[in-house]
């Protein structure tokens, strides 16, 4: 993909469309430009994960790892804990 910007007197540019959504920016969000040799490379800033947003949104007090989810699940569903 390749699109042209023009910056401004200010030194501001406007990021295409088609570039915001493949880097997955939205306004506010920053970037960043890395020099490598003769090239540059935009990439959005993340300062944590995409996913943090989600944390803590599940049940209350469901245990965290595979296993804690299993067991939880096996009560849900009126299994004995100690079945075979």
């Amino acid at each position: 993909m390749q699109r042209e910007a023009k910056i401004t007197s200010k030194g501001q540019i406007t990021v295409p469309r088609e570039v915001r959504h493949a880097l997955g920016v939205k306004p506010g969000d920053r970037i960043v430009f890395e020099r490598d040799g003769d090239e540059v490379r935009v990439r959005p800033v993340r300062e944590k994960s995409v996913f943090a947003k989600y944390r803590g949104i599940g049940k209350s007090g469901l245990p965290a790892g595979r296993k804690g989810i299993v067991k939880a699940l096996k009560e849900l569903r009126g299994h004995s804990l100690r079945s075979k």
